[in-house]
């Protein structure tokens, strides 16, 4: 019940999370009234556009994260002591299928005695868990501190503002940073990789942007572009949902995508994925 409350929170909508488990909204809905029912507690703010979490909800978001991340661990844990062949692939947003289709059917076909599991993180640790063992491999973006971890990128994809369609720079042909200067900027939870938050942040010093909401998920960022028009960054190709648009940055280094695993626990099985991933993006 946990999983599902997580996912409800994190994309602020009820149809988008039952789409994200695989299973419909009524049961899910359901689920969640129960649990605040259990709880005695307010955890949802229901609203016609979505959701938005209640001071409670959002102190269980944060121990429910800690206690699902600590679950995955146990079980990647009972896993590895049991020995069957799998492996757990750690991505950011829509990572693996940013990574193409060619890859799963390749990696099958090779591999078809391999179970493989995905474990979405958000934006607080880019490499998706691959130090705490949650993940074997990840599907992610750099830059991030990369110390005792190999990185093979994949390709390089130019980034763009995000922007409302009837946002008065949204019929550019490119912008620069300097256009959006005095907008309010996604700010990204204390403890993310220093990195990974500099390259978001526009490569401004922290603090020097106005700060925007704080956010932890692609959809976080996506709703607030079009509900507050805070000001947000994204590579080439990522989808947007209707009533957004994408802008090119020419001053913005491109975004790598890549593919990344911990240097002492590499194996013929994720030197093979990466090898697959890198032949085919």
């Amino acid at each position: 019940m946990l999983r599902y409350f997580v996912a409800v929170a994190e994309e602020r909508h009820f149809g988008r999370a039952a789409a994200r488990l695989h299973m419909t909204q009524p049961p899910l809905s359901r689920a969640i009234r129960q649990l605040e029912n259990d709880l005695g507690v307010v955890l949802l703010l229901r609203s016609a556009a979505g959701v938005e979490p209640t001071a409670a909800g959002t102190t269980l978001y944060a121990e429910a994260r800690t206690l699902l991340d600590q679950a995955d661990l146990a079980r990647a844990r009972v896993t590895a002591a049991a020995g069957p062949a799998t492996l757990t692939v750690g991505t950011l947003a829509d990572g693996a299928g940013e990574a193409g289709t060619r890859l799963a059917a390749e990696f099958r076909r090779r591999h078809p005695e391999v179970a493989i599991r995905f474990r979405e993180a958000d934006f607080t640790d880019p490499t998706t868990g691959l130090r705490a063992g949650l993940a074997d491999v990840a599907l992610t973006r750099s830059p991030f501190d990369e110390t005792g971890i190999s990185v093979r990128v994949l390709r390089s994809d130019p980034v763009g503002l995000v922007l409302r369609t009837g946002d008065p720079l949204a019929g550019r042909e490119s912008l620069r940073l300097a256009d959006v200067a005095d907008r309010p900027w996604f700010q990204l939870p204390e403890g993310t990789d220093p990195l990974w938050r500099a390259y978001w942040n526009g490569a401004a010093p922290l603090g020097e942007r106005p700060a925007g909401p704080v956010v932890r998920t692609v959809s976080e960022c996506l709703q607030a572009v079009l509900w507050n028009g805070s000001a947000g960054i994204a590579p080439l190709g990522h989808a947007l949902p209707d009533g957004l648009t994408w802008v090119p940055l020419t001053d913005m280094p491109p975004s790598p995508l890549v593919v990344a695993w911990v240097t002492e626990r590499e194996n013929p099985l994720i030197r093979s994925f990466a090898r697959i991933a890198a032949d085919g993006v």
